[in-house]
């Protein structure tokens, strides 16, 4: 069985985000998963990997890795695909994540797919990407005809399930060139971090729009989302209006979601947002316009003023947690 690579992502501590396991779960649908693990704490994220299914954890701990921006990543997987002949490479759909998905495809000669919502083995064993196009509008399925796939696989997109392996550490000699050093990491700052789950990796998201009509309005969906342990998220016209910031913008300009559960809130549902978060496995809307476009994806539709409706949620979810 070909081996498939796994570009881990972690934090600099070595816990292993959320997307690695899915990326697992996906690759072991072409293949024998083997994790490329970039920077120190392998050891103690070993035990996570295998139960997802990892046979191997190459792990290059060198301090080009950590040191410079995302090209000596991409420089190390070229050097594992010259040498295992993968037949695949997945990665994280992330903003990183692409970049070094788009620079691994020009190092091998190979063709790349972004935005994977799905990754399957077609009738000839060969990785099928599912990817939504044009906001949306229509699912396509492809298949790179050129070298080793390299697939970006959305956050959230593949539900991650167990399957215990052997997650062998096998070290890695690297040793980034010169070209790929231009770009230096001067500084690390730790980001602030609340209660609520991360936005892109969060199982329930409760984003708000314009219809909240302000930043005090805008706090009624924070209190939701503390209610429900959800991410906050906001429209473009949210933040282009000041009242929430723009890291939490979910669109084709913002971040693309894909929870368990996604409540749009006072957000008409243009195609720009739509494009963000209509992968979402239950799409609740509450709109008091009848006709909002958001109503053509959702599951469940709630026409209604927001400030009347989500104060009665608010209550039976309270009720609830009584119980």
């Amino acid at each position: 069985m070909a081996e498939v690579l796994v570009l881990a992502e972690h934090t600099a501590d070595g816990e292993v985000k959320k997307v690695t396991v899915e990326l697992l779960t996906a690759a072991r649908r072409l293949g024998s998963p083997s994790v490329v693990w970039t920077g120190p704490g392998a050891d103690g994220a070993r035990d996570r990997l295998a139960e997802f299914g990892a046979d191997k954890v190459y792990v290059a701990d060198s301090a080009d890795l950590a040191d410079y921006a995302v090209a000596p990543a991409a420089e190390l997987l070229a050097q594992l695909v010259a040498e295992k002949s993968p037949a695949a490479v997945l990665v994280a759909g992330t903003t990183e994540g692409k970049e070094i998905a788009g620079r691994l495809a020009v190092k091998t000669n190979s063709g790349v797919l972004t935005d994977a919502t799905n990754v399957t083995a077609g009738d000839d064993g060969a990785p099928v990407a599912e990817q939504p196009n044009f906001g949306g509008a229509i699912t396509v399925h492809s298949k790179v005809t050129k070298g080793t796939p390299v697939i970006a696989v959305r956050p959230n997109a593949v539900s991650a399930e167990p399957a215990p392996a052997a997650a062998e550490i096998v070290p890695v000699t690297f040793a980034a060139s010169d070209a790929a050093k231009t770009a230096k990491v001067t500084e690390r700052a730790v980001a602030d971090k609340g209660e609520r789950p991360d936005l892109t990796e969060a199982q329930i998201v409760v984003s708000g729009g314009r219809g909240t009509g302000s930043a005090d309005g805008f706090k009624i969906i924070e209190e939701l989302a503390d209610a429900l342990g959800a991410a906050v998220g906001a429209s473009r016209a949210v933040t282009d209006a000041g009242w929430y910031p723009h890291q939490f913008q979910v669109g084709q300009t913002g971040k693309t979601v894909s929870p368990q559960l996604y409540m749009a809130v006072g957000i008409s549902g243009a195609i720009q947002h739509r494009a963000g978060m209509q992968t979402s496995k239950t799409i609740i809307a509450i709109n008091k316009d009848p006709e909002a476009p958001i109503f053509e994806i959702a599951d469940l539709g709630i026409v209604g003023d927001l400030f009347t409706v989500v104060p009665q949620l608010l209550d039976e979810v309270g009720k609830r947690k009584q119980l």
